[in-house]
């Protein structure tokens, strides 16, 4: 599985609705879930330019960028995803450099 972290911020619409977000966050672990992805973490952020960070991990790019837009699709927010490599991850890569 890969590991993805997803940066969110809220839109016009989120603003307005904020007291429904905690709901909303255990809706999109739900919606991830039957997508075959895993909600690994999920928080809320102030001081700086996103709301909500949350890490997930999924079997490939096409799953998470399907969950990244049928969550972008729904209003509330705007996100940015990008894919995250673990140290063993990178090691791996960087052996393929050769010398």
């Amino acid at each position: 599985m890969a590991t993805y972290v997803v940066l969110s911020t809220l839109t016009e619409q989120g603003i307005r609705n904020v007291k429904d977000t905690t709901r909303r966050a255990d809706a999109v672990k739900e919606l991830a879930r039957k997508m075959g992805i895993e909600t690994k973490s999920l928080y809320w952020t102030i001081g700086g330019n996103c709301d909500v960070v949350a890490t997930f991990e999924a079997p490939d790019d096409e799953a998470m960028t399907a969950l990244s837009l049928a969550l972008s699709s729904q209003g509330n927010i705007r996100t940015q995803t990008m894919r995250a490599f673990s140290k063993d991850e990178v090691s791996g890569i960087l052996a393929k450099l050769g010398q």
